[in-house]
């Protein structure tokens, strides 16, 4: 086709929510009207579909059969009217939210979305030379849109440096990148093809972009200019479709509840999953592994660290100095159940650390090659690839029969040890070679086409074995690497970061840059996994820092050969102590977030501007963190400081968590940032956040509830909840479990609060203790409740314990 005779479609059928347009060329676009915020187009040069099946599409879903889903398959979606209409070589498909209009000759489609006084505003347009590759250039995927000016963009999931994505390009190919520079090193280790567009100015005009590809792609948000095309941005795929989600939202928090919910129902993990995971590589390589790892133990028996779990590094599959997973070195652990029994009688439950790759040398590489389990060449043998320190090749899990195999090896090899749950690691499929084929299901295709969709149908199968294996069980699953839909299955963390001061930074950045790309049960390696030690202050502040982040775990393969423990500075110990207690303090908030996320699709962490998009300060760069809707985490990144200067999103005002200060929203303040303790920590006006106000310790597993109440300095109401089951089972998934309400109604001269129990409330506590800011006089009136006494402790915050009466 010639590129000065754009092809011309037309309407060639309409079956209910699927519209198909094509071209005399043999070219068609579908455009289905999902919901009335949710229109998708998909564009295939030819007519031919390259990727039948989709794994990431899953409307509140909890999973998808491992073959995937058609992707034809509109079940799960509203499919609401709309109104469709020809005239003058356009077509108009149009909800309630959206109205896409497409001129029909060249395809050259624009996105308006609905203001709140009725009127449609233009938020996308195609560029208008070439937006789509009808076979002008080669066989790659091509999506270019127009660029407006003042354009931000954000998600891309972990992307490094800064959180807004304009002017920058990049490249989503799955890498083991151990060491990145979180500022500039691209790519990294997962591929979420998802992105957030916001328009200077413009109240209505956010919306969501999701293009469903497995392909190595690129995303460029303006750094390519070129004279002949005007402004714009692009995306280009290497092979397969372009199938386009369009999203739209009132708000930036409407997209990414919408996104999350599209790619599938985040996974309730057990509440240990959001404790301190001890970690290190350096453990498991010793060639006294058990004694190290007993060493931990009493460690933090010693120091009184509260610990929950633990990740086992694959030093425990080591054969000489190489991995071979599904191996117990039975010199290292000469009895693999009793070990893991040992770690369970002192409450923490292991991870252990599973690879998708076999050495040439593995005990049963033989075994897997023969039944066909692996990444094969043409010619039928196995891929050669590099992994770790020899060359060996990858499991092919669209070989049901590998999904079986796995299901098994991870069973008879550490659940049945009393493993408690899978680390799905080093699963960045680094396949290279253009001849390697996968089994695809029985549609055989090239291996790197479907790179991402290897880790999913991974991790996919380590849960599905454990849920197997423990049915009345919530499954605890990590991975490193991952692709959109792997919330439905795993935690995650941001990898192998390095030690530095701008780590510590830019991690912030990445993880919120993940959070709202659907994926916010995350963390990073606190302290750095390589390069050298922190040093204290560093230290500190990192681990201030990520005892709010929903994944706590210190993990470290330092160049030095030392170890980031919580005792490995005496003179820090006693304040890493206190903070990890106070996460513990706040282990409740923390469920109950994670609980949102998995049943309303709310992220657990996000930057300011996704809860307060009407201040333009907050899209300015910072390092601040909104932890769940309530709390304001302002991280010290820099060396030297005691101070923080902080801005004050949104109206109303903040509390200082500290001091019990209330401070107006709408400007900056500078709060101290002593090294002791948490970091400047703000709490919204109109809150109570819900805390365990037993004693933290190493296996002490008191849980007794309270809340910190931050009322409306004048007259206004507000409720909030905490949400309580077992932390565990099965049960809170079929209705099991219940909530705490507090309601506050502050009045001029009174505060009227109410607390009830909603539900079964495992367990059936009768007694919690509420906080009151320091400066916060005025009498209280409790509904559902007795006072039973009311003191101030001895950072003069006035605890009033109180006693449920219904």
């Amino acid at each position: 086709m010639r590129l000065d005779q754009p092809p011309v479609f037309s309407l060639h059928a309409h079956h209910g929510n699927h519209l198909k347009l094509s071209s005399p060329e043999g070219h068609t676009a579908h455009v289905f009207v999902l919901e009335d915020d949710i229109v998708r187009l998909m564009v295939l040069p030819g007519g031919h579909v390259h990727m039948p099946r989709t794994w990431a599409v899953a409307p509140g879903l909890t999973d998808l059969p491992p073959e995937g889903r058609d992707r034809f398959d509109l079940s799960g979606f509203a499919l609401p009217r709309f109104e469709l209409e020809q005239a003058d070589g356009e077509l108009s498909v149009c909800t309630r939210q959206v109205r896409l209009r497409i001129r029909l000759a060249g395809l050259h489609c624009s996105w308006d979305t609905r203001c709140d006084d009725g009127s449609w505003q233009t938020v996308l347009r195609d560029r208008a030379t070439q937006a789509y590759n009808f076979g002008w250039w080669d066989q790659r995927v091509y999506h270019y849109v127009q660029r407006e000016p003042g354009e931000r963009y954000y998600g891309l999931g972990e992307r490094a440096g800064e959180a807004n994505r304009a002017g920058q390009r990049y490249r989503m190919c799955n890498l083991d990148p151990m060491g990145y520079s979180a500022r500039h090193t691209d790519p990294l280790y997962k591929h979420i093809p998802f992105y957030i567009t916001r328009s200077q100015g413009e109240a209505c005009a956010s919306h969501g972009l999701f293009y469903d590809t497995l392909a190595e792609c690129v995303f460029d948000m303006g750094r390519e200019m070129d004279n002949y095309h005007g402004p714009y941005r692009h995306f280009v795929a290497e092979h397969g479709d372009l199938d386009l989600y369009f999203i739209a939202g009132a708000q930036p928090a409407d997209i990414t509840r919408r996104y999350t919910w599209l790619t599938g129902r985040p996974a309730f993990a057990p509440r240990h999953a959001l404790g301190y995971s001890g970690s290190t590589m350096g453990y498991t390589d010793a060639p006294d592994a058990h004694a190290r790892m007993d060493d931990f133990l009493q460690r933090c028996a010693e120091h009184d660290i509260p610990c929950d779990s633990f990740h086992l590094s694959s030093g425990y599959t080591s054969i000489g100095k190489k991995r071979y997973v599904f191996h117990w070195n039975r010199e290292k652990f000469p009895d693999p159940a009793g070990f893991v029994q040992r770690w369970r009688d002192h409450g923490v439950r292991l991870c252990a650390n599973i690879k998708p790759a076999l050495l040439r040398d593995h005990p049963r590489f033989a075994e897997a090659s023969q039944a066909g389990l692996l990444v094969q060449d043409p010619d039928g043998q196995p891929t050669a690839t590099q992994f770790w320190d020899d060359s060996g090749a990858y499991l092919d899990f669209t070989q049901p029969a590998t999904i079986t195999w796995w299901k098994a090896c991870v069973t008879e090899s550490l659940l049945e040890m009393g493993v408690a749950a899978t680390w799905n690691d080093n699963n960045e499929y680094e396949i290279w070679s253009a001849q390697a084929r996968i089994h695809g299901f029985g549609q055989p295709r090239a291996a790197r086409e479907a790179r991402p969709l290897q880790t999913l149908l991974m991790m996919q199968a380590s849960h599905s074995a454990q849920a197997a294996f423990s049915p009345d069980e919530r499954p605890w699953l990590v991975s490193r690497s991952g692709m959109p839909g792997m919330q439905r299955y795993v935690q995650t963390w941001s990898g192998d970061n390095r030690t530095s001061w701008e780590t510590l930074r830019y991690n912030i950045r990445m993880g919120l840059g993940l959070a709202i790309s659907g994926i916010s049960h995350t963390g990073h390696d606190v302290g750095g996994f390589s390069g050298p030690a922190p040093d204290p202050e560093l230290w500190l502040r990192w681990v201030q820092f990520g005892i709010f982040m929903p994944r706590f775990s210190i993990h470290s393969w330092n160049d030095d050969g030392s170890v980031n423990e919580p005792w490995m500075y005496p003179q820090t110990t006693p304040a890493l102590r206190g903070l990890m207690q106070f996460r513990c303090r706040l282990m409740p908030y923390l469920y109950h977030l994670l609980w949102r996320y998995h049943s309303a699709y709310e992220p657990m962490i996000r930057p300011t501007w996704h809860d307060f998009p009407a201040d333009a300060q907050c899209d300015e760069e910072n390092d601040d963190m909104l932890l769940g809707p309530d709390l304001l985490v302002a991280a010290v990144v820099e060396p030297g400081q005691r101070e923080r200067r902080v801005w004050l999103p949104g109206q109303g005002g903040w509390y200082d968590w500290r001091s019990g200060a209330l401070h107006t929203a709408g400007q900056w303040i500078t709060l101290a940032a002593p090294l002791d303790g948490p970091p400047p920590l703000l709490a919204r006006e109109g809150c109570a956040i819900p805390l365990n106000t037993a004693q933290a310790g190493f296996r002490r597993t008191e849980d007794e509830r309270g809340f910190r109440v931050f009322p409306f300095q004048h007259i206004g109401d507000f409720e909030s909840f905490c949400f309580e089951d077992d932390g565990l089972s099965n049960a809170a998934l079929a209705g099991q479990h219940g909530h705490w309400r507090v309601r506050v109604s502050s009045q001029t001269q009174c505060l009227r609060i109410e607390v009830h129990r909603l539900g079964p409330l495992p367990p059936t506590q009768h007694t919690l203790s509420l906080w009151l800011p320091p400066d916060e006089n005025r009498p209280v009136e409790l509904v559902g409740a007795c006072l039973q006494s009311e003191q101030h402790d001895t950072d003069q915050w006035r605890r009033l314990d109180i006693r449920v009466v219904q």
